[in-house]
């Protein structure tokens, strides 16, 4: 008999007006009770109460890594040093990357000031129009042009802090940064200036990245969308009437776009993996504690990670390599073992073992099942081993992280509740319904957490990585009408985090990397999962990957180097 339970749900699409009343109907204590049941039902919540657990609840997951060989602080340079020493890509790669802004400023092709004066003009193209990519929340020209110079200066003296230096990078706005507010996609949040960077960012400003602005998120990054109703929705750069995924939508499309080769992203259930796999880029969200939260807000602790986006899999490495280790002020991140990229590049995958979930996989639209398969074809030609397994009581992990997510977010907005009327319809909605997850829920996600992460530890014991689809739906086309009011489209959001909520729920590392186009010309993604601490395992397989795929350009690009 089989262990496979998820089910495909079918729920209603809601814009405009409906949606509008949806969100009134549920923050209305009287009429609450005509919506929230069937919200409750489909969320799965009440079936979750009746089950029984007898593990201990485990309310980060880095109590149960149990990490001996604790790191010493890490050194980026001597990473990005290793990381450098690689060959370079021998491929046909159409992506401008780090090393060709690296060598480009070398070389005095161009330089970081014309390099910054370009991207503020395609910047501003790319959200001109009726159909605007609105990739960007914000730019500060003057901040922009002020590292610009900076970076210019220190190359022309034959001074660069690093390869990074002068290399576009995009923020998501869920980060600090000196001198933007931090809006966290919201109309109220971010009334002044951050009087700080996050790691993240400080980390990159010391490489001398330079910094390009902040980049457009789902609000408070609660759905995983594009959409935003303050700053407009993000568009797929790869046919604007599509969605880009969130919650780190800006940051995907700014990389797809060519903006950056790479921008930081967060995420809380999907957030980096989802939008990497709708813009045909590579994101990776590490083993959480990997990456310090430092300066970024507050929103969903216990599931929340930090990771790059990238337009291939070296640029994600070299990322990786800046931001991944300790830091004194994020106690989660003291608690890993020495941060190693070592054989990210092996093209070699003899010795690896590939566990596929068949029914998992094939529960997606055929596209995305197919091209899953025949990726995994292709890594069996390179040496790989597959094994088929099977991983029990998915929905039930599903369920808990959604009560996990759910109840964190709403904790995290307590102190806004007058704020509420300013929020998109969408967001009101989750938030209300998360009002309604009790404390013996959320504590009983928490055991339902040791358990999976029992299951999953299990699994690595007989594999070393899980291969699925990176979602289970094509790119989805905006809804028609969503100007009005935004769009709440809870079937596909859940096809959409089907293979990548475990990952969030259990703290392991995952990386969605690019596995073709579905029969339209969009991007198609596949997923990977690894046990704690193996992100180089899973650059390995995402470089294999890219070794077989031809990648195309999207039709909204802009050739910054030329």
């Amino acid at each position: 008999m089989s262990v496979y339970d998820l089910k495909t749900q079918s729920l209603p699409q809601l814009t405009g007006p409906g949606l509008k009343l949806s969100a009134s109907v549920m923050e209305n204590s009287l009429l609450q009770a005509i919506l929230a049941p069937k919200l409750l039902r489909d969320a799965g919540i009440p079936a979750f109460r009746n089950l029984v657990f007898d593990e201990d609840p485990c309310y980060t997951p880095i109590q149960g890594f149990g990490v001996n060989n604790v790191a010493d602080e890490t050194d980026p340079g001597a990473l990005l040093s290793e990381i450098q020493a690689a060959p370079e890509k021998k491929t046909i790669f159409p992506y401008a990357g780090v090393r060709e802004y690296a060598g480009a400023y070398r070389s005095n092709e161009i330089d970081p000031v014309e390099v910054a004066t370009r991207i503020m003009d395609a910047a501003h193209k790319s959200c001109s129009g009726p159909r605007g990519m609105n990739i960007f929340i914000a730019m500060d020209e003057d901040d922009l042009m002020t590292q610009a110079r900076a970076s210019r200066d220190r190359i022309e003296q034959g001074k660069p802090l690093g390869i990074f230096d002068g290399v576009p990078v995009a923020i998501k706005d869920e980060f600090h940064q000196v001198p933007y507010p931090t809006t966290v996609g919201t109309a109220f949040w971010g009334n002044r200036p951050a009087p700080y960077d996050a790691f993240v960012v400080e980390r990159l400003r010391a490489q001398g990245a330079l910094l390009i602005g902040k980049a457009n998120m789902h609000e408070i990054g609660i759905n995983p969308n594009g959409l935003n109703v303050h700053f407009g929705a993000v568009r797929n750069p790869y046919n604007l009437d599509h969605d880009t995924g969130g919650s780190s939508s800006g940051p995907a499309a700014a990389v797809a776009a060519g903006l950056a080769p790479v921008a930081m992203g967060a995420d809380g259930g999907g957030s980096i993996r989802v939008p990497s796999a709708y813009c045909g880029v590579v994101g990776i969200k590490p083993t959480y504690g990997r990456v310090s939260e430092y300066g970024a807000a507050p929103l969903c602790w216990s599931v929340a990670h930090v990771g790059p986006i990238a337009a291939s899999v070296e640029d994600l490495v070299l990322a990786y390599g800046v931001v991944a280790g300790k830091d004194s002020r994020d106690p989660n991140s003291l608690h890993q073992p020495p941060v190693t990229v070592a054989g990210w590049n092996n093209p070699d995958l003899k010795g690896v073992r590939i566990g596929v979930f068949k029914e998992w996989n094939t529960h997606s639209d055929p596209q995305c099942g197919s091209c899953c398969t025949a990726m995994i074809e292709k890594f069996e030609q390179a040496g790989a081993e597959v094994r088929a397994i099977e991983i029990p009581e998915l929905d039930a992990m599903r369920v808990a992280h959604c009560i996990l997510i759910l109840s964190e977010m709403a904790a995290s907005m307590a102190d806004h509740k007058d704020k509420r009327g300013s929020m998109g319809a969408a967001v009101r909605i989750n938030l209300a319904l998360a009002k309604l997850v009790t404390a013996s829920d959320y504590v009983n996600a928490q055991r339902m957490r040791t358990r999976a992460m029992n299951v999953f530890s299990h699994l690595f014991n007989t594999v070393d990585l899980i291969v699925s689809p990176g979602s289970a739906t094509t790119v989805p086309p905006l809804p028609k009408g969503f100007e009005r009011a935004g769009w709440s489209s809870l079937s596909t959001e859940l096809e959409s985090m089907r293979y990548v909520f475990p990952g969030n729920l259990t703290g392991f590392p995952a990386i969605t990397f690019p596995g073709g186009y579905d029969a339209s010309g969009l991007p198609l993604g596949i997923h990977a999962m690894a046990a704690p601490w193996q992100e180089a395992l899973l650059f390995r397989l995402a470089h294999a990957a890219e070794a077989v795929v031809e990648r195309r350009l999207p039709g909204s690009h802009y050739p910054i180097l030329g």
